[in-house]
C-alpha cells in the first residue's frame, strides 16, 4: 500500500515540478534576475537522478536492515490518526538531527556539500541531492522503526515531507507571516542555502522549523544582509566530478599534511573548516571573528 502511495506521489508531483519549474524559469528570464542557468540547471538534475539511482539500488538493502529492527519494536501506535501525525514529527525531527550531523562533521559534509554548490536558488535546487546521502540515510530511521513505525511507511513518509523540502527551494515566496513561526519557509531556506557568515549552518529542518528554534540553530533573513548563495569559497572547478567530489579531494589533502594521525582524524571527523593551525575556520569561529571585527570597528569609531 505504501509503495503504491509513494508511486502516486511521483505521479502527481511531477507535472506539478514541471509546471512551477517553467513558471519561476519564465518570471527569471522576463524580470533578467539569473535565478537559472542552463548548465546549472542540467548539474541539478543529474545530480538528482544520481541520488535516485543510488537510493533504488540500495532500497532493498536498507529496508531489510530495518524490517530487522521493527522485529524488536518497543511499542506500536493502533489509532490510524496519532500513527502518522508522530510519524510526521519523528521523521522531520529525525532529518533535523541528520542534517545537523551533514553539517556539523566533515565525512558527511564532503556529501552533503553538493547540495550547497550552486550559487543560484530556485525550485531546480531542491533536486540538487547529496548523491550518497541514501547508503546512509537508513541508519537515522532505525529508532523509528524500534517505536513501532514501518519501514514502508517511513519510506513514504520521506517523500512526502520531500516534496515540502523541494518547494521552499524559490525566491519568489517572502517570510509568510505567523507561517513562519512552525513551518520552514523559503525566506528561512534561503538562509540555510546562504554563505554569509551570519547564515552558515542555520535552518536545518525540512518541514517544521521548531527544531531549530529549539536548538538554537534558528537564523531570521535579515533585510540588511542580502543573501549570497553558494559555498564560502566558490568552486573554480564546476564539472560534475568534481561538484561531487571536491570535498573529498581537500580532505585526502589534508590527510596528507605532516601530522599524527589524531590530527588526521580531526580533519575527518570535526566540522568542516576546522584545522590544527588556524589556516582555515569553521563556521562558529568565523562569526566569533566577524564579531571581534564589528566589536573592534565599533570602539575605534566611537
Amino acid at each position: 500500500m505504501s509503495n503504491e502511495l509513494e508511486q502516486t506521489i511521483i505521479q502527481l508531483t511531477t507535472p506539478l515540478y514541471a509546471l512551477l519549474i517553467g513558471l519561476e524559469a519564465l518570471l527569471s528570464h522576463r524580470q533578467h534576475r539569473d535565478f537559472y542557468t542552463w548548465r546549472d540547471t542540467l548539474t541539478n538534475f543529474v545530480l538528482m537522478l544520481l541520488n535516485g539511482g543510488i537510493d533504488l539500488a540500495f532500497r532493498a538493502v536498507y529496508v531489510v536492515v530495518l524490517v530487522w529492527f521493527y522485529q524488536y519494536r518497543v511499542t506500536e501506535i493502533d489509532n490510524v490518526y496519532l500513527y502518522w501525525f508522530l510519524l510526521f514529527l519523528a521523521e522531520d525531527f529525525v532529518f533535523y538531527v541528520l542534517h545537523v550531523v551533514d553539517h556539523y562533521c566533515r565525512l558527511f559534509w564532503a556529501v552533503h556539500v553538493t547540495h550547497h554548490s550552486s550559487e543560484h536558488f530556485n525550485l531546480t535546487t531542491g533536486f540538487r541531492s547529496s548523491v550518497f546521502q541514501p547508503l546512509y540515510r537508513f541508519v537515522y530511521f532505525i529508532p523509528l522503526v524500534l517505536f513501532g513505525f514501518k519501514p514502508a511507511d517511513i519510506v513514504l513518509m520521506y517523500s512526502i515531507t520531500q516534496t515540502y523540502g523541494i518547494l521552499v527551494h524559490t525566491n519568489y515566496l517572502g517570510k509568510l507571516g505567523w507561517l513562519g513561526y512552525v513551518f520552514v519557509t523559503p525566506s528561512h531556506h534561503r538562509v540555510h542555502h546562504a554563505s554569509n557568515v551570519a547564515y552558515l549552518d542555520k535552518n536545518m529542518g525540512m518541514c517544521l522549523i521548531i527544531w531549530d528554534r529549539l536548538f538554537g540553530t534558528f537564523q531570521e533573513e535579515l533585510d540588511q544582509e542580502p543573501v549570497r548563495y553558494g559555498l564560502t569559497k566558490s568552486l573554480e572547478d564546476t564539472s560534475l566530478g568534481n561538484t561531487i567530489f571536491h570535498e573529498w579531494k581537500a580532505i585526502a589533502r589534508d590527510f596528507g599534511r605532516n601530522v599524527g594521525i589524531g590530527t588526521k582524524l580531526k580533519y575527518l571527523l570535526n566540522p568542516p573548516g576546522w584545522s590544527h593551525d588556524g589556516s582555515t575556520l569553521t563556521s562558529n569561529q568565523l562569526r566569533e571573528l566577524e564579531e571581534k571585527q564589528k566589536s573592534s570597528s565599533s570602539v575605534t569609531t566611537l
